[in-house]
C-alpha cells in the first residue's frame, strides 16, 4: 500500500496595504458627494409646463341602456341598463351571496338564478362578461 505524497498548500498571494494617503482621501470623498447631492436639488431647473390633456368623454355605446332578458333581469332588476352597470349589478349579487369561490377568487359558483344566464354551474369572471352578451339587445 503506498501513500501518495501531498503536494504542499499554496498560499494565497497577501494583500498590499494601501497607503495612509489614499485611505485618507477615500474617506473624505463620500463626505464631498453627500454635500453635492444636498446641494443639487436647489440648482434645479423649473420643470417645463405640462400640456393640458384632453378630457375623456365617455362612449356612447357604453352608456346606451340595453333590453334584458327574463333570466339576467331576475338578477340585476327588470329596468333597461347600460353593461357596465349590468356587470357592477352582478358582481354586487355575487358577493352579497358569497357565490365566488373560496380557493379560486376568480371562478364564480353560479345558484340557480345565474345558472340560466351561464348555462352552467361555475364561470370564470373572465368569460362572464363575454356570457352577459347572449341576455341583453
Amino acid at each position: 500500500m503506498a501513500t501518495a505524497k501531498k503536494a504542499p498548500a499554496k498560499k494565497a498571494p497577501a494583500k498590499k496595504a494601501a497607503p495612509a494617503k489614499k485611505v485618507a482621501a477615500k474617506k473624505a470623498a463620500p463626505a464631498k458627494k453627500v454635500a453635492a447631492k444636498k446641494a443639487a436639488p436647489a440648482k434645479k431647473a423649473p420643470a417645463a409646463k405640462k400640456v393640458a390633456a384632453k378630457k375623456r368623454t365617455p362612449n356612447a355605446a357604453f352608456m346606451k341602456a340595453l333590453d334584458l332578458s327574463p333570466a339576467l333581469a331576475a338578477v340585476v332588476g327588470d329596468k333597461p341598463l347600460p353593461r357596465t352597470e349590468i356587470v357592477s349589478k352582478l358582481w354586487t349579487y355575487i358577493k352579497s351571496k358569497g357565490l365566488q369561490d373560496k380557493v379560486n377568487k376568480r371562478m364564480i359558483n353560479a345558484d340557480d338564478k345565474l345558472k340560466a344566464v351561464f348555462g352552467k354551474a361555475q364561470v370564470s369572471m373572465f368569460e362572464m362578461a363575454g356570457l352577459i352578451g347572449k341576455h341583453v339587445k
